[in-house]
């Protein structure tokens, strides 16, 4: 019998050698410019493994130890299914909590593109949900009692105390100029209005730096290029939020503000980019940076994503009363 290092280390050859194979022809679909293809075409996923050096990254970037001991076997179901703008990230996204929970042993993730395993007694097997940009109206189908049972699962999930992690583009789902599922949109607390394009370069700022979830950062601000985003003003408000970290509006020059549309603006000039809430008895965790693949290569994002995650899970306790009160 081989050491158990090697053991270890040979599965982990093969393991990145499949990767490198099922990854390869999906690296020649980059497209001229430079931007990645989605990851789905009609609601169908064509794209379910990350690139290999974006995986590599990952790994590399990864938590070595949960935020906080979790208080029992934690299960997390990463739902990936997005009938609207199917980002590229989602692969990424999706191995990225996956091995973070795995290196960890914060919890156990399993992974579902498919509409019938959001249901009450499927659901009832977990502590969370991250929704990993699921974009346009992601539970739905043309069975109208099937669809209803479905939006009514999720929504009793999470108010009767489990938790909903929302990563970026989740919080575009459900919108035709404004919300097209009022209960969802609230929620979620902020409803997608427009976006800087990617590679926007924006100051953050943490306006809890003190918050378990941000201590990775150590308070200090950080410059990043991601796509950006904006909420409609009648959707997110700091009454019903926990802001944890915001783009710096006034960091930002005159040329890159004008870019935003004067329909869109905010007049009170607040972009959040990360919150907390609570949804009846449960807790949801947004973080909207996470476009781009390169966010899952730094290590702060991903300790940062992580306390969100064990924060939903009911293992991290934080601050999560509304910002204005």
């Amino acid at each position: 019998m081989q050491p158990a290092y090697r053991q270890t280390g040979r599965m982990f050859v093969v393991g990145m050698l499949a990767l490198a194979c099922a990854t390869l022809g999906s690296a020649q679909q980059t497209s001229p410019d430079g931007y990645r293809p989605q990851s789905a075409i009609n609601g169908v996923p064509v794209i379910t493994m990350p690139w290999l050096e974006d995986a590599i990254a990952t790994l590399d970037a990864l938590p070595e130890a949960p935020v906080v001991k979790p208080r029992r076997e934690r299960r997390v179901l990463i739902f990936c299914r997005a009938t609207g703008y199917a980002h590229s990230v989602i692969p990424l996204a999706t191995f990225a909590v996956q091995k973070m929970g795995e290196r960890t042993g914060a919890f156990r993730a399993e992974v579902s593109y498919d509409l019938k395993d959001i249901s009450a007694a499927n659901l009832a097997r977990f502590d969370a949900i991250v929704l990993n940009n699921t974009t346009g109206a992601f539970l739905d189908d043309d069975d109208a009692n099937a669809t209803a049972a479905r939006r009514a699962a999720l929504l009793d999930f999470v108010r009767r105390g489990h938790g909903l992690v929302l990563l970026h583009a989740a919080t575009a789902a459900y919108r035709d100029a404004k919300t097209t599922w009022p209960d969802y949109t609230r929620m979620t607390g902020g409803l997608f209005k427009w976006h800087w394009l990617y590679p926007q370069q924006v100051t953050v700022k943490f306006d809890d730096p003190r918050n378990p979830i941000n201590a990775a950062f150590g308070g200090r601000a950080f410059t990043i290029h991601d796509e950006i985003y904006t909420f409609a003003m009648n959707s997110f408000s700091r009454s019903d939020t926990h802001v944890l970290m915001t783009m710096d509006y006034g960091a930002m020059s005159p040329a890159d503000r004008d870019k935003e549309p004067a329909a869109t603006r905010r007049t009170d000039k607040d972009y959040p980019l990360g919150w907390v809430r609570r949804e009846g008895r449960g807790r949801v965790f947004y973080e909207a940076l996470g476009h781009s693949e390169h966010i899952y290569a730094m290590p702060a994002m991903l300790r940062h994503m992580l306390a969100g995650i064990q924060y939903a899970t009911g293992d991290l306790s934080v601050d999560d009363r509304p910002s204005r009160r």
